[in-house]
């Protein structure tokens, strides 16, 4: 078995290896479900006025303030998304490292 993933992994780029080993597709795909939540959460909260009504002082060019607000809440979303992506891909990192340190502290005894 450990010949097969010897030889898949010898196919493979290792910029595609490392991105495996630490599980950033899953990471990106957590990330984006945690960010489009929490950005549909707080438009909602905007949209619904669930915290108060909104007081308009503000022309918006263009738009509506709802079309603004979702523009805000797009990009919330992806930042928030990237950020969770991220903070989990360094936390599969770390414990990816703290288990082959202590691999190579059991193969010494």
């Amino acid at each position: 078995m450990s010949d097969d993933s010897s030889a898949d992994r010898s196919t493979k780029p290792p910029m595609l290896v490392l991105l495996e080993s630490l599980a950033f597709y899953r990471n990106a795909r957590v990330g984006l479900v945690v960010g489009a939540l929490f950005a549909v959460l707080l438009y909602g909260v905007r949209a619904l006025e669930l915290l108060g009504p909104v007081i308009d002082i503000r022309d918006y060019p263009l738009f509506g303030p709802d079309v603004w607000f979702l523009l805000l809440a797009f990009v919330l979303a992806a930042t928030f998304a990237l950020l969770v992506a991220i903070g989990l891909t360094v936390v599969e990192a770390v414990r990816g490292a703290r288990d082959l340190s202590a691999e190579r502290s059991e193969e010494k005894s």
